[in-house]
């Protein structure tokens, strides 16, 4: 019985193949390798670099998928947004599988994927809003009883998760940033550095994390000598005060929809400093707070496996001989 679907992921840094029983939602294989190591020498994602790793890493798990071909009834990719020399790989690879199995194809939006981390085992749910941090993307969603989007907030410059990764760029901690800088921030002692929230008194809901970054970048330049403790009292203030950004956004939006249900997701989510103060927040306006599970907060393909289940039974299918590569968000309608 065809009735799986694979799906391939390699929107940035990540190399990711996944299989899922589009009838029970089971994950029926998983692979994820990823680059990290490789471009912590540059303290971000080399684009060149990153393309030249998902040519190499991709057919080898592709390798291990082979006995699930003949239970395959679609080929789903992600095709934005994304680095267009990563994401090319990932298509041509979907196109090529499409072509040979005769099997329809399917490209999801990478963002999507994210809020399909909510529901990887089960059906999807409406009626619902979801904050999206990852290293590309902070924005605030609302999904409606009918599962249309509407984009909320997002960030005018910087991401959340990116600004992790540039404050940790600036104290050459590697990469990626984020759980470095979180690490970092549980040893401070003193606690006595303070930097200020971004925008606490603008009515605006965007985000906001330039101003932020420098003044972490003036902090550090008081510094002649970067010890320890002096980084972890940054890291600390820094961590403070990009999630007190998002608190107090969230905060705002909160009293304007009256949410029942509010999701998190993306690589950045997995900041437990964040999921705490989320869950306060949702416990206060008396709203259930939906998690991602860590394993699967950052790009991967088995949420992309999970859209693809969804725009399946809606027919949502691309001809093969169609450019559907693109580096931008165009295709945000719908869940």
């Amino acid at each position: 019985m065809k009735n799986c679907i694979l799906a391939i992921e390699s929107s940035c840094d990540d190399s990711s193949i996944a299989i899922i029983d589009k009838d029970s939602f089971k994950c029926l294989f998983y692979k994820k390798i990823s680059q990290e190591k490789e471009h912590s020498h540059y303290g971000g994602v080399v684009p060149e670099l990153a393309a030249r790793l998902h040519s190499e890493a991709l057919p080898r798990i592709l390798q291990q998928c082979k006995d699930y071909f003949s239970k395959l009834c679609a080929i789903a990719v992600t095709n934005e947004p994304g680095l267009s020399v990563s994401l090319v790989g990932g298509i041509a690879m979907a196109k090529s599988l499409a072509l040979s199995l005769n099997l329809p194809l399917i490209a999801i939006n990478h963002l999507k994927g994210h809020i399909y981390s909510l529901f990887l085992d089960k059906k999807e749910e409406y009626d619902l809003g979801v904050l999206l941090v990852s290293g590309g993307h902070t924005m605030v969603l609302k999904v409606d009883e009918k599962g249309f989007l509407e984009i909320l907030a997002k960030s005018n410059d910087d991401s959340f998760g990116e600004s992790f990764d540039k404050v940790a760029k600036m104290m050459n901690l590697g990469y990626p940033g984020g759980s470095v800088i979180e690490n970092l921030a549980k040893q401070a002692k003193d606690r006595n550095l303070c930097f200020s929230v971004p925008m606490l008194r603008s009515k605006e809901l965007n985000f906001s994390f330039s101003g932020l970054k420098n003044q972490t970048r003036l902090e550090l330049t008081k510094h002649q000598h970067l010890d320890e403790s002096i980084k972890s009292e940054i890291a600390y203030a820094f961590e403070e005060a990009a999630c007190s950004h998002i608190i107090d956004k969230c905060r705002k939006i909160f009293t304007k929809h009256h949410f029942k249900k509010f999701g998190v997701v993306g690589g950045a989510s997995a900041n437990l400093n964040l999921r705490g103060r989320l869950q306060t927040l949702c416990e206060e306006f008396e709203c259930e707070l939906k998690l991602a599970p860590l394993e699967f907060c950052a790009d991967n393909a088995l949420m992309i496996a999970r859209a693809a289940v969804s725009a399946y039974e809606r027919n949502e299918f691309v001809k093969i001989q169609e450019d559907i590569l693109s580096p931008k968000n165009k295709h945000l309608e719908r869940l």
